[in-house]
């Protein structure tokens, strides 16, 4: 049965009617065009899927849309101001953090979640962090230092 569920989507108010069971992914997917979120496991594993609730991870393969009624989702989409790449986003690019780029937006958006609460991370901290999110292509340490240099870019100058 469909259900109205509201909630800001990147800093926007959006209503959309789908079962409040759907998974979160497939409405942003499906019904609000935002492709950015990827679908890997569907099982919660891969971290892929990473979105922000209320600035909290939350892994929108395994999240039901009515879960986020009235509160705030941020995909990779939203993380861009003005057509101008947030911190993470560049460091990404200028590392080269991505080879096949599939699990690159929930890498983005878990290392943005956790840099925006510790930017002063030390590598440790940053790969207990990003544990949760795989790279199948082997990318990882890429990634480490894109982590690393986007914590310097946001204050967390070590």
């Amino acid at each position: 049965m469909n259900a109205t569920v509201s909630f800001m989507l990147n800093g926007k108010p959006v209503t959309v009617t789908s079962p409040r069971d759907r998974m979160l992914v497939w409405v942003l997917r499906d019904e609000l065009g935002l492709t950015g979120t990827k679908v890997g496991c569907e099982a919660g594993l891969c971290g892929a899927c990473t979105v922000l609730v209320d600035f909290e991870v939350v892994l929108s393969c395994s999240t039901p849309l009515g879960d986020v009624a009235g509160k705030s989702v941020l995909t990779v989409e939203g993380l861009a101001l003005d057509g101008k790449l947030n911190p993470v986003q560049e460091a990404f690019q200028e590392h080269h953090a991505f080879q096949c780029g599939y699990c690159t937006s929930g890498m983005i958006m878990a290392a943005w979640a956790f840099l925006k609460k510790k930017p002063k991370a030390t590598r440790a901290e940053i790969v207990d962090a990003m544990e949760g999110n795989l790279c199948r292509c082997g990318a990882h340490v890429r990634i480490l230092d894109a982590v690393e240099s986007a914590g310097k870019a946001m204050g967390g100058v070590r």
